[in-house]
């Protein structure tokens, strides 16, 4: 089984940092990406941002595009979500996603992010 763990969220004030972390365990698999989603309640599930393993090519969302920032460690198997500038309406329950070259999907069990003020 492959796991995706997240950390690194928490309780921020407004304009505050913080770093999300996503560690992927268990049977190895071929990355193919890696990405952020995030949802609040009552609300659709929103795309943040993505990686492509293997280039680094990355995708945002325009909502937190020049804010939010993704990189790898592929020797950790590891993803992060720099978030700067942190608004109250980033609040969300934040979710790990990867995708296998053989397109299999997995998913983390999210980690809380509320931004105060």
């Amino acid at each position: 089984q492959v796991q995706l763990v997240e950390s690194g969220g928490g309780l921020v004030q407004a304009g505050g940092s913080l770093r999300l972390s996503c560690a992927a365990s268990g049977r190895t698999f071929s990355t193919y990406d890696m990405g952020w989603f995030r949802r609040t309640p009552g609300k659709e599930r929103e795309f943040v941002t993505r990686i492509i393993w293997g280039t680094g090519l990355t995708s945002y969302a325009d909502s937190v595009k020049g804010r939010f920032a993704i990189s790898r460690d592929r020797t950790k198997n590891t993803v992060y979500l720099q978030m700067n500038s942190l608004q109250p309406e980033d609040t969300a329950v934040y979710y790990c996603a990867a995708t296998d070259t053989m397109r299999s999907k997995y998913w983390g069990q999210g980690t809380q992010v509320t931004v105060s003020s």
